[in-house]
């Protein structure tokens, strides 16, 4: 049957009284716009693996990411690259901040902040740390508490090694105490200090 018949045969069934479906049609998108749209998504998935592979040399990289299971659209990978590129950036401060904090405990000078940069929320200025370690051991460095609390912050064994340090925390430099204390004032804030934090 060609294609006229077909046609004649469909409108006779239906002056015949018989329930006639719906034509059944598909919208094709224009050739040139697929290849566009594919080429723009392609050019995302790019950016977006560099921008994951940068994240995981500063140990930003998410647990989830749009490469993982599905194609993702643009816009997923557009939003999904700026989140990237701002957990880069809280990890490349968070570095930087680290390493001023390293330069400290190993000259025992303040650190230096760059340029522009504003202190984090967590920092505890000096006369805070100060404060504390006063109220917990009267500044003395050797301190040590027969309920297992050493040095100048009163670290407990298990806070200490938190925050990156070995052995006893009374037999350390008081620059490396106080450094230690202040990771832990950035990471928890006042609370490890119940009474001399607050």
């Amino acid at each position: 049957m060609c294609a006229a018949s077909a046609v004649l045969a469909s409108s006779a069934s239906a002056s015949a009284g018989e329930p006639q479906s719906e034509p059944n049609l598909r919208l094709v998108e224009h050739p040139v716009r697929t290849f566009h749209r594919a080429l723009e998504i392609g050019a995302l998935q790019v950016r977006y693996k560099t921008l994951l592979e940068r994240a995981e040399k500063y140990d930003a990289k998410p647990r989830k990411h749009l490469l993982d299971e599905r194609v993702a659209t643009a816009a997923e990978l557009r939003h999904g690259a700026k989140r990237l590129r701002e957990r880069i950036a809280k990890a490349r401060r968070a570095e930087r901040r680290e390493k001023r904090l390293e330069e400290r405990a190993a000259t025992g000078a303040a650190p230096a902040t760059e340029a522009g940069e504003e202190i984090p929320a967590g920092t505890a200025p000096s006369s805070t740390l100060e404060s504390i370690a006063a109220c917990e051991s009267g500044g003395d460095p050797s301190a040590v508490n027969p309920a297992g609390y050493y040095g100048k912050y009163q670290f407990d064994m298990g806070t200490w090694q938190s925050v990156g340090g070995s052995g006893n925390p009374a037999a350390a430099s008081e620059a490396e105490q106080d450094y230690r204390a202040q990771l832990l004032y950035e990471r928890s804030g006042a609370s490890p200090w119940p009474v001399c934090g607050g």
